[in-house]
């Protein structure tokens, strides 16, 4: 790979230009430089500026993608119910994500640590976004929930409504530890952690129910 920079002053005394990225040959980027002096000992300080454009870009990119996850596509803006709605997405994989426990337990082991990675990382960025803590529009929490719930039954529709119900059941009473989630643990781990445990304790519910019945 052939790494190439080329900077273009605005002016001769111009303390500014742009600094342009090549790679192979080709354009690959360019910011913004502005130098000053640093007031040390009569030296050159420099310092790279983005442009002030792409970082606003940059930012409504994240933020779109924060409120698309948080949201789970939107179904967060459900005016009723949206936590139970938000449960409703993760219902249809269940069954699936069983079947993939049974034959790749690895990949299934990694998608489920990915949804609860990207889960927490955009709840506590959503919080800031919408103002105040695990806002009705944050679904997202529900969806991870709704997945570690369908870790304790097998891969069946019933199985599958079963722990959506005692899900949403734990998911309001809140038994201890999800209670102190949800009141003491600020950001995104406290967003989804509730969530998290009472997906484990419906879970663990709809096993033994499975298993009585």
């Amino acid at each position: 790979m052939n790494l190439k920079t080329e900077y273009s002053a605005a002016g001769p005394m111009d303390q500014g230009g742009t600094l342009r990225l090549f790679v192979n040959g080709k354009p690959a980027g360019e910011g913004k430089i502005h130098w000053r002096l640093s007031g040390k000992s009569g030296g050159n300080g420099f310092a790279l500026v983005l442009d002030p454009g792409r970082r606003a870009a940059y930012r409504r990119s994240v933020r779109t993608l924060v409120i698309l996850l948080a949201t789970a596509g939107g179904v967060g803006y459900v005016p009723i119910a949206s936590g139970t709605f938000g449960s409703m997405v993760a219902v249809p994989f269940l069954p699936g994500l069983a079947a993939l426990r049974s034959g790749a337990p690895l990949v299934y082991a990694a998608i489920v640590a990915v949804v609860i990675a990207v889960a927490i990382w955009s709840a506590g960025r959503a919080e800031a976004i919408f103002g105040g803590k695990d806002h009705a529009r944050i679904v997202i929490d529900e969806v991870a929930g709704q997945v570690i719930a369908g870790a304790f039954v097998p891969g069946t529709w019933t199985a599958a409504a079963l722990a959506f119900f005692l899900f949403r059941l734990f998911d309001v009473l809140k038994p201890w530890p999800a209670d102190l989630f949800d009141r003491q643990v600020p950001g995104g781990v406290g967003v989804v952690g509730d969530d998290l445990i009472a997906g484990a304790y419906a879970g663990a519910a709809a096993w033994l129910t499975l298993r009585l019945v």
